[in-house]
Formats: C-alpha cells, structure tokens, sequence
C-alpha cells in the first residue's frame, strides 16, 4: 500500500484483518442478542437440525452406554457444584476481594469422598494444595474428567489435601467489581500484570488465613503457570507462602501460533485485537453457540479451531472426554489479557504489559517492496525478574505442546527448576489426556510429597490404590446409569 497519511500508517493485510475482525464482532454482537431473546423452541430447533446434519455426514448415533450417559451429564453440568456431585464429593465456595476491588470465587474440596464433617469454613489439619487454571478457563476444568482417578483435583482430596481451586477475575465466577460493572470498559481494563500484583498472592493469603497452614503447594495449568512465575517474581514474600510450583503445561514466552497469517498478523501489531473485539470480554458469544450446536458439532468446531491455531491434533483425549469438557472449556477473560500475550511472543520475552502504542517501525528489506518490522518500539516494558524465584518449581510438558519452548524457559528460570518431559503431550493432554492417571498425575503427587509441609499427613499409596478401587466402582454399568439417572440425563 503507498504511504498516505492516516491511511499508510498500516498494511493492506491489516486494514483486511480489520475489516473481517469489525464484521465477525458485528455477528458476534448481534447473535449474542438475539439468542438473549429467542424462545426455548426456536434454539432447539437449531440444535436440532444441527444433530440431524451431523449424523446424515458422519452415521447414525451410537448405540446408548453407561459411560455415554456420564459423558453427556458432566456436559450438562451448570456449574462445579453439580460437577462435584456427580462424583459424590461436598465442595465449599469462598469469595476473595482482591485490593483492586475484584470479587473472586474460590472453590475448595476440604473432605474425601464420605468423609464430610459438617464443620464448613475452617482448618481441617490437612496440607494445603491450589489449582490454578488456564487462559478463558475457569476451576470447572479440573473436576470435568469422565474418570475420577485421573482428576488431579480429586486424585489429592483422596490422598488427603485440602485442595482449594482459583478463579480469574472476569471469569464465570468472578465477575463482580465494587468499583466497576462488568457491562463498563473499566471492569475489563486488566492483564496479566493484575493477576500477578493481586488475583495470585491475595487468593493465597485469604487460603493461607482460613487454613491456617504456613505454606501452601500451588499446582498451575497454563496461563495458572504464567501468573505464578509472574507473582513469585515480584513478590518476594510471596515465596516463603508457597512450598512448592507445580507448572503444567508452563507458558511464559511461547514461540507463537500454529496459524502463520494470524501469528504474524498478531505479532505485528498487537493492539490490533483491540479493534477487532473492542476492550471488554473475548470471545463472548461462545456460550450462544454452545447452545444452539449439538455436542459432536461444538466439538468438531473446537477441535478444527484448535488444530488450526495451535496445530494440536488432541489424538491423547477421547471424543467422551471432549464431548464432557469442551462444554466446561470456555470462560470470560479480557481483550487487553490476549494482547498481553501477543506482546510477549512479540519481542520473546515475559514482560509486563505494554501500555504504550506499540508502532511498528518499518525499513527496507533485502528483496525489492518487502518490508520488515525493526523491533524498535517506543518503550521497553520491565521484565518479570522470573531469576529471582526461591520457590522449588517442577514442570511438566508435552514435547508435542507448540505453545512450550523449554530451552527459552529454562534461561529465565532459576538453577533449582527441575523439568520433566511427557512424550507425546500436548498442551490439554496434561490435564484431560486418556492416561494423565499414569502419565502426570503420580509425578505431581510425587513432588508434593517432597515439599509439602509435614507430608506425613499424605496418604501412602498403597491407600491411594484402595481408594482408585472405589473409583473404580464408577466404571460399572449399574453405578454410572444411577448417576445419570439421578439427573435426569437422556442419551441423544
């Protein structure tokens, strides 16, 4: 494109990005509403159509099972304490303020199965664990799996932890403010800086005082890795509380997107996504397609949306599993957090946001009429100082997960991380993979045991094996068809 004042300031190919972006948010706004105002009737017509196309392309729908019916009723679940109650567990709900003024909803997991004392809100003398989710998620992800035993949340209840599971501010569960609504740009005005300076460390501190343990371990997913490298970096004081970092499936300056067009398109000029999906949440017409796709075909989208972004092929979770968790996948989380992220795999390193407009400053290139960015930028945001972490930390990663590149982690971390490679894995295998029972979720355990405060309030595993026979009672036709009959759950 010539340079014409104004106008030449961006490429053609992202004045098309934005053209396309403008109309997606147009049809994403309007579906929104209207589907706010469509009577029960007309969306199941579209859901069911949408069944009736999917099984004239792929066959007919297979034939009912117990293990199907457990599938569709964690699918149907509207919220983690009827996912708990699927598996028969009693959980607790706590709300955090954060000094900012968010309201977070934490979840906790205090008794074994059977084992609640009635006694809600105080120290049950059992070591502390904290699970923290990833990007557009929320604490659903942990207790959505279609086999107890290979839940890393449950997997610890039985062991004996107190396990405690964090929300994001925006998300599902932590959508209120005492300053601002969440209908206001004001709400949405945060990144991942706000969850390292508050979201983390006062979570952990209202934890630490309802429980009154020392230290607690902290088991993150993802961005849950990212934020925890990011608040032990920049809290000191933060490390004496946290005795442990478990990272699964660690992000802290991943290499990019699968996708080439939207990777560069994205890294070029990050606050492009502000005009594409404005400064509020992201994304947030996915629960109105969710509602309107019948479940093979919401999970087909996810799936081609995951493979061309990412390049995963999620060969390691079985369609059950996809069809139980995809559902439980997506949660609010704002513009200016997945800007944040393409700052960072922009200049390839873990800084803070960059509130300054980064103007891509262009030179001439080798080839005549290309052009290619400098990396000159106006301003250089503080890096997380991730060197200066005490905290023993343990990663666990996939060595097909295209979002980890382990030798550039490692350079920012201090000398005790110790790193363990899963062949195979990708970045969800971690946590919904077919056999993270065997795979991951004995090497979390493993750790926690090494660094958990008076570890032996854990139970052996020869115990641990007795109470997988327990979960096992789950596999049987005759238990999992109660279940799904306790919910009024219909195979379709």
């Amino acid at each position: 494109m010539p340079h014409i004042p104004l106008i030449g300031r961006l490429t053609g190919r992202e004045y098309t990005a934005i053209l396309f972006g403008s109309v997606f948010v147009a049809l994403e706004t309007v579906l929104t509403f209207v589907i706010a105002f469509l009577p029960t009737s007309v969306i199941q017509w579209f859901y069911n159509h949408s069944r009736t196309l999917w099984h004239a392309i792929v066959g007919p729908p297979t034939p009912p099972s117990p293990h199907k019916a457990l599938a569709e009723n964690i699918r149907r679940a509207p919220d983690f304490e009827r996912l708990c109650e699927i598996f028969g567990y009693t959980h607790e709900e706590h709300v955090v303020m954060t000094k900012d003024g968010y309201l977070l909803g934490l979840h906790r997991l205090p008794f074994r199965r059977g084992e609640d004392t009635g006694r809600r809100g105080y120290s049950t003398g059992k070591p502390v664990v904290y699970l923290h989710h990833g990007l557009l998620m929320n604490s659903e992800v942990w207790v959505c799996l279609t086999d107890p035993a290979r839940s890393i949340a449950f997997t610890l209840v039985e062991l004996g932890f107190d396990v405690w599971l964090g929300n994001n501010r925006g998300n599902k569960y932590s959508k209120k403010s005492i300053h601002h609504n969440p209908n206001s740009t004001k709400f949405w005005n945060y990144s991942i800086d706000d969850f390292a300076w508050h979201d983390i460390p006062d979570s952990i501190e209202y934890i630490l005082d309802v429980t009154k343990e020392p230290s607690l371990s902290y088991v993150g997913f993802s961005q849950g890795t990212a934020q925890a490298f990011a608040a032990l970096s920049i809290h000191p004081q933060l490390n004496d509380k946290v005795n442990v970092f478990i990272a699964l499936a660690p992000a802290m300056s991943p290499p990019g997107l699968h996708a080439s067009i939207v990777d560069g398109l994205m890294k070029a000029s990050p606050t492009l996504l502000f005009l594409i999906f404005g400064r509020r949440a992201i994304l947030s017409s996915a629960p109105a397609w969710q509602s309107l796709l019948y479940p093979p075909v919401f999970s087909a989208v996810i799936n081609h949306s995951l493979r061309f972004l990412f390049g995963w092929q999620s060969h390691n979770i079985s369609p059950l599993q996809k069809s139980a968790a995809y559902a439980h996948l997506y949660s609010f989380s704002s513009v200016k957090a997945v800007v944040h992220w393409f700052q960072i795999m922009r200049n390839a390193k873990f800084q803070m946001y960059d509130d300054d407009v980064q103007k891509v400053i262009r030179v001439s290139g080798t080839a005549a009429g290309r052009h290619r960015p400098s990396g000159v930028t106006s301003s250089s945001p503080a890096r997380f100082p991730t060197r200066n972490i005490v905290t023993p930390i343990v990663l666990l990663y996939g060595d097909s997960d295209s979002l980890v590149d382990m030798d550039v982690m490692l350079r920012q971390l201090p000398g005790h991380t110790t790193a363990r490679r899963l062949h195979g894995y990708e970045h969800l295998d971690i946590i919904w993979g077919e056999e993270v029972d065997r795979d991951v979720n004995p090497y979390v355990v493993e750790a926690l045991r090494s660094h958990a405060v008076r570890p032996e309030r854990i139970m052996s595993e020869a115990k641990l094996n007795g109470v997988r026979s327990l979960d096992g009672a789950l596999e049987s036709p005759d238990t999992v068809s109660e279940t799904a009959s306790m919910y009024g759950v219909e195979e379709r």
